[in-house]
């Protein structure tokens, strides 16, 4: 893969692990670290581990990202403003 294009995606990959990390609302830090979870499986497919991408993308940016919302969407919000 080109060099330039797997540095940019390691600036979004940090850039949406600090989003995660850092933001208040709960959904949208799942949305982030399913983000996270792709760009990780970009990067396995431009590595050459096709298998091990796939499993990332589908483990975990779909699975694990739509059972995060479930479970968010199950519980009660409380703000502690």
């Amino acid at each position: 893969m080109i060099w330039e294009l797997e540095l940019v995606i390691y600036i979004f990959l940090l850039l949406s692990a600090i989003v995660a990390l850092e933001v208040k609302d709960l959904l949208v830090a799942v949305v982030m670290t399913t983000v996270f979870s792709f760009l990780i499986a970009l990067l396995f497919v431009s590595m050459g581990a096709i298998d091990v991408g796939f499993t990332e993308a589908v483990i975990g940016a779909g699975v694990s990202g739509i059972l995060y919302v479930v479970v968010i969407y199950q519980t009660t919000r409380h703000s502690n403003d």
